[in-house]
């Protein structure tokens, strides 16, 4: 399955040149591992696109709704952090 979405340009760079290797979107939508993943750059200044678009293969979901690995309140001072790895 294709899933086409904005992504602000200062994303849409680090994915192009290859430092940014994952993404964290709201799960309003299934995906799943083989899907490909259509990003198209956004520019939230203009409001248009700038007609860049990078298509990646997603390898990996994982969906954190119910993480309860920390108490409530220290991910509210801290929040999540995502960290990618080679």
């Amino acid at each position: 399955m294709r899933h086409e979405k904005k992504i602000w340009p200062k994303y849409f760079q680090k994915i192009l040149e290859g430092k940014k290797t994952y993404e964290l979107r709201l799960a309003d939508w299934a995906c799943n591992e083989g899907d490909i993943l259509v990003l198209r750059e956004w520019d939230p200044e203009t409001k248009a696109y700038t007609g860049r678009v990078i298509e990646k293969e997603v390898t990996y979901v994982s969906k954190t709704k119910d993480v309860t690995f920390w108490p409530k309140e220290a991910v509210e001072r801290y929040g999540y952090q995502i960290i990618a790895f080679r």
